[in-house]
């Protein structure tokens, strides 16, 4: 992978410059629409949360907007890949796509922290007053 005007910073290592290289393939406009709106948080919860799949008709008891908003939501949530769907008949199975959720976001923090090690966590400075 290449890094078109990236400059490590002095004592960085390789794999630290190449996590930054990935930072902005990880900041995915799709995956932050998909987490951008309360309704679709609301959305992922309870798939998160309902063992199995559920049709949009059961998520809609989830949300205050109509079948065909949480159809959509549930369209863009899949599109990011934080969401399966799986036709059945005729209806259309949602699950949460929980490993993908998982990896991506461990993958940014990963990348972040690699990539700005003096806002890690660990490089704060400490208040000893």
């Amino acid at each position: 992978m290449e890094c078109k005007n990236h400059r490590p910073k002095a004592g960085l290592e390789i794999q630290g410059a190449l996590r930054c290289c990935e930072l902005g393939e990880l900041l995915s406009p799709k995956l932050f629409k998909a987490l951008s709106e309360p309704n679709r948080i609301q959305l992922l919860v309870a798939l998160a949360t309902t063992p199995g799949s559920c049709t949009v008709k059961e998520m809609s008891a989830c949300c205050p907007v109509d079948g065909s908003v949480v159809s959509r939501h549930l369209s863009q949530m899949r599109e990011a890949g934080i969401v399966r769907a799986e036709k059945k008949g005729k209806e259309v199975h949602y699950q949460a796509n929980l490993p993908v959720l998982i990896q991506c976001l461990r993958d940014l923090a990963d990348a972040l922290d690699s990539c700005c090690p003096e806002s890690s966590p660990s490089s704060a400075p400490t208040s000893d007053a």
